[in-house]
């Protein structure tokens, strides 16, 4: 590492210590030749892949869309803010383990209607119609259908 000082590049690691939520390092490092401290910080790095919409426009992967997907589609529901982070934890590790640098919208889609569908049926019926963009009431009748079964 670096000097931040003197720009040599010799730092000796004098004390690491992990956050209180373990998401990063700490480490105190000094300068063999300056003897300056100086504080470094190691994060993960997380790379999502970028999310390919219908009409083909690319954007950056948003946790806050989907958030906003489950909430609106959970509106009303007993379900627990805890559970909507750890299906929305799921939902970002399979993203993550796929690895692929882009992902059609209709992918996550599928992914949120899966995680749903195990958290509430309502709110999966919600989400699912708006969705899947249902045309009449038969495909709607089904797919209540499929939930009972």
């Amino acid at each position: 590492m670096k000097c931040p000082f003197c720009s040599h590049h010799e730092t000796q690691v004098v004390e690491t210590r992990v956050s209180e939520d373990g998401d990063f390092i700490r480490r105190r490092r000094r300068c063999s030749t300056c003897e300056k401290r100086f504080t470094t910080y190691e994060r993960p790095e997380v790379s999502f892949p970028v999310v390919v919409k219908k009409d083909g426009r690319r954007t950056e992967y948003a946790r806050a869309k989907l958030m906003g997907s489950f909430n609106i589609a959970l509106r009303k529901r007993p379900v627990s803010t805890a559970q909507v982070d750890s299906a929305i934890e799921r939902i970002e590790e399979m993203l993550l383990n796929l690895g692929q640098r882009e992902i059609p919208s209709s992918r996550i889609g599928e992914l949120v209607m899966r995680e749903l569908k195990k958290l509430d049926k309502v709110a999966y019926i919600r989400y699912a119609s708006v969705y899947r963009s249902f045309e009449d009431i038969d495909e709607f009748k089904t797919l209540v259908d499929e939930v009972r079964q």
